[in-house]
């Protein structure tokens, strides 16, 4: 049975905290931002954290 390899495009775009959990960035930030609202685009800097059943499967995908 060969290795298991780390699913690369997640690695980049999933960051795990000290607790486990896992944040992503918000999309839709970088387009067509004139017509957001300012709160849209003040929270859409922060990084959000994944619901438990996605943070799942980005799991394997980066711990294998």
């Amino acid at each position: 049975m060969g290795k298991k390899k780390t699913h690369k495009g997640a690695s980049k775009r999933f960051k795990r905290t000290k607790s486990g959990k896992l944040m992503h960035r918000v999309s839709g930030y970088y387009h067509k931002l004139v017509k957001k609202t300012g709160k849209a685009k003040r929270q859409a800097r922060q990084d959000k954290s994944l619901p438990a059943a996605q943070a799942k499967t980005i799991k394997r995908m980066i711990d294998s």
